[in-house]
């Protein structure tokens, strides 16, 4: 016979618990309940956190003694390219390449081993590695003549070739540049082997597409480190049909270890098709936004601003979009149910985004507009974010890696506007952190480690760069968990561990709300879990 409190028991509780973590450090960015020592979970779905999880325990639970190991919500990236990180873990990081002669022999050691005429590709070189000068096209041409090169700047907004992708692109001194992009040239005119923004595809569009299988297989391996890395959601910014078949395949295989807020990549069949059927929102991947782009990047001297920037008199960066267009497309998503999240990262590409969405929104706050970036605002501007309710997608890492060379291009008067997270934080404005990988590394703990000290991983003195922006602990988890969830219009369902939500969680192998600073880049990700299921361990 079963005892009176038993049968009590059973049917408050339901079924016993799949998955009971006990003995673990949890910190749950939840504010009501911010730290619990255990944590139930059935079908994939929290039910108790706290004391109360150990209630929870039947013959067939599985119990995890962590021994007081720290655990925290799945990570959430806000802007993030999956096929990038997919194609870089198929070729060659330039990141921490230091001169142009050891780019150039990564070429040619690559040349070497493919057919002539076939492209190579790579990316992330950074021209401030080795002074600060863009490169010309003389070494690339030396290392591979007869191979067309394509290397990618590291904030994808420049591309570096040599004289044979040029020449199959039909580049020559007589080029005009195209709207929205530039050919950098020489004194006497001629094209150095730089293109900037929209220029960039004057040569890309020679290069021969990806094939649904080769799409398939780079969002495949990216989704898998994401899963390495602690991320189990990642909003993809800008998306094509290629890539939308291969999520589709990829979510209905079971080979989707990480959750996918996907944004369409602009204008086009696609954001019309989606215009005509709605919405479409999943737990494993939701297409309900699009990408837009107002301008180009600080690195490159794309991104526009009202004044001519510091180092370059004269320039004032490059606007992609005109207002009317951003404003159009807003009009629409707001009628159809989807968001749009445009890449702004100047002042004025900022404030032209602000005032487009401000025309659609009015007084109405509640449709989640999105600025991807936020790199530099105008100080006026900050207000006009939490008067249209428009979240800030900013990346923490941007800072740390900028930092060598923002005063120079930004001046002393425009700093106080840039990168500004915790400003952005102060004036009411809910920031969702991310990396844009693989612009920055997809590391997600070195993302919360730069929202909280300012410093690379090499550190720095005084505190770290402009030490007034840094999150506490707290607010650099709620921008990685919470925040990222509601910038999907998620919030409900993910983006914090508590009852009711999908238990998407992290077992560190270190504590990141007490560590000191120094040791946090040196913390690891033990285990990744997805609605309850492992996805990644180390054990």
């Amino acid at each position: 016979m079963i005892p009176i409190l038993a049968m009590l028991w059973m049917a408050m509780a339901g079924e016993p618990a799949d998955l009971v973590i006990n003995n673990a450090t949890i910190y749950t960015a939840n504010p009501a309940q911010p730290k619990a020592k255990a944590m139930a979970i059935r079908n994939g779905r929290i039910v108790a956190i706290g004391d109360e999880a150990r209630a929870q325990i039947g013959p067939k639970t599985r119990v995890m003694d962590l021994r007081g190991a720290t655990v925290i919500p799945g990570l959430i990236d806000s802007h993030v390219h999956m096929s990038g990180l997919g194609q870089l873990l198929e070729t060659a990081d330039l990141r921490h390449v230091k001169t142009v002669a050891e780019v150039a022999a990564i070429v040619k050691a690559r040349a070497a081993r493919v057919p002539k005429g076939t492209w190579i590709r790579a990316r992330n070189w950074d021209q401030t590695n080795w002074g600060g000068e863009f490169p010309l096209h003389t070494a690339l041409t030396e290392a591979a003549p007869e191979h067309p090169v394509f290397l990618t700047r590291v904030d994808g907004h420049a591309a570096w070739v040599n004289q044979k992708a040029l020449d199959l692109a039909g580049i020559d001194d007589k080029t005009p540049d195209p709207m929205g992009g530039k050919i950098i040239r020489d004194s006497a005119g001629q094209a150095t082997g730089v293109l900037i923004d929209r220029a960039q595809g004057l040569a890309g569009a020679k290069i021969p597409g990806a094939t649904d299988d080769e799409i398939v297989s780079r969002l495949r391996a990216a989704a898998r480190e994401c899963a390495r890395l602690g991320l189990t959601s990642v909003h993809d910014a800008g998306i094509g049909e290629q890539e939308l078949r291969a999520y589709r395949k990829l979510a209905a295989a079971g080979q989707l270890p990480v959750r996918v807020y996907a944004m369409i990549g602009g204008e086009g069949r696609m954001w019309t098709r989606f215009l005509e059927t709605g919405p479409e929102i999943n737990e494993r991947l939701t297409i309900r936004s699009i990408k837009l782009m107002a301008d180009g990047a600080m690195g490159s001297r794309g991104a526009a601003f009202w004044q001519p920037y510091a180092d370059d008199p004269g320039n004032t960066g490059l606007m992609i979009l005109k207002q009317e267009t951003v404003e159009r497309v807003a009009r629409q998503a707001a009628e159809k149910g989807f968001q749009v999240n445009t890449h702004a990262i100047g002042d004025r590409a900022n404030r032209m985004v602000l005032d487009a969405y401000g025309k659609v929104l009015g007084e109405s706050n509640n449709k989640r507009f999105r600025v991807e970036h936020a790199q530099a605002i105008s100080l006026p501007d900050f207000a006009l974010f939490k008067k249209f309710g428009v979240v800030a997608s900013m990346q923490s890492t941007h800072a740390t890696s900028d930092m060598r060379w923002a005063l120079a291009r930004l001046g002393p008067d425009r700093i106080s506007g840039a990168y500004a997270q915790k400003r952005m934080l102060k004036a009411g404005v809910t920031v969702a952190n991310g990396s844009d990988f693989p612009v920055e590394e997809p590391n997600p703990l070195m993302g919360f480690y730069a929202a909280v000290s300012r410093q690379d991983a090499q550190g720095m003195p005084n505190g770290g760069w402009r030490p007034e922006e840094r999150f506490t602990r707290e607010e650099a988890l709620r921008s990685w968990t919470w925040a990222g969830a509601y910038a999907a219009f998620e919030e409900g369902w993910k983006g914090t561990l508590e009852v009711n939500k999908v238990a998407d969680f992290l077992v560190l192998s270190g504590d990141l709300m007490t560590l000191p600073f120094t040791e946090l880049p040196k913390l690891q990700v033990r285990m990744t879990f997805l609605a309850g299921e492992t996805v990644h361990s180390d054990q």
